[in-house]
């Protein structure tokens, strides 16, 4: 893949992230300014359909990125994000409060990575079997799972997903960040997803947290919120006491 060819699969990711719609050639020209014709332009998105980085949903539209185009945008192309100051502000402040009143975590926890994220939030002690979430309406609101079988296979999936963890958990490292981009899933289930997990280690126990949503999600800004926050709850700034 030749550097023009990565700006055209980032500039697909982005937009799509955005519209959860199919990239044209000629919204790219307008929106991106690439300083090559349209025809050059879709040349470049048919290299990267062949190499099965782009797919094209119905004849005569745009692309998609598929789940391979995706993980090649976070392992090569994706610069890690800096968590913004006043994010960074708000998740310690609301933490040391929630520890001040002697607060039970566990949902607020997931709420606040759920709402800077805007996806489904996970949050919990793994060896203690809490494991609670928030965001279900967030992440069902997607035109992805507009479907009502999509749907309702979804949330079955999501209600039990405290039972699945254990396979997500056993080759994860205490300070790594997985990425899980669609069928790389090891919840078969919800293969139409990604989800990002995190775990961390207090006196409490051992944690995780975890972010579950549309395959577009926005990859950079949900590392750097997992990340933070388990900074924040691994240097024990708070009390890790999670409950539904």
């Amino acid at each position: 893949m030749n550097d023009r060819q990565k700006n055209v699969l980032a500039a697909i990711v982005e937009e799509y992230s955005k519209t959860a719609t199919p990239v044209g050639s000629q919204l790219l020209m307008e929106q991106y300014g690439f300083d090559v014709s349209s025809a050059t332009l879709r040349n470049d998105m048919l290299a990267l359909e062949k190499a099965g980085f782009l797919y094209q949903p119905h004849t005569s539209a745009g692309r998609i990125p598929t789940d391979d185009g995706f993980r090649y945008f976070v392992e090569e192309i994706m610069s890690d994000e800096t968590l913004s100051i006043a994010d960074q502000k708000r998740m310690q402040k609301e933490l040391l409060t929630l520890r001040a009143k002697h607060a039970r975590l566990g949902r607020s926890t997931a709420k606040l990575l759920s709402a800077l994220s805007g996806n489904l939030a996970v949050a919990g002690l793994t060896d203690k079997d809490e494991l609670y979430d928030f965001g279900m309406k967030e992440l069902l609101e997607n035109p992805e799972f507009r479907e009502l079988d999509e749907l309702c296979r979804l949330v079955e999936t999501l209600d039990s997903l405290d039972e699945k963890f254990d396979v997500v958990l056993r080759d994860l490292g205490p300070d790594e960040t997985r990425i899980f981009i669609g069928k790389e899933n090891p919840i078969a289930e919800i293969s139409n997803c990604s989800m990002m997990v995190a775990p961390y280690e207090n006196e409490d126990g051992r944690g995780i947290l975890a972010i579950i949503g549309p395959k577009r999600m926005k990859y950079a800004k949900n590392k750097s919120l997992l990340e933070h926050m388990r900074k924040l709850l691994s240097a024990s700034l708070v009390i890790a006491i999670f409950i539904r």
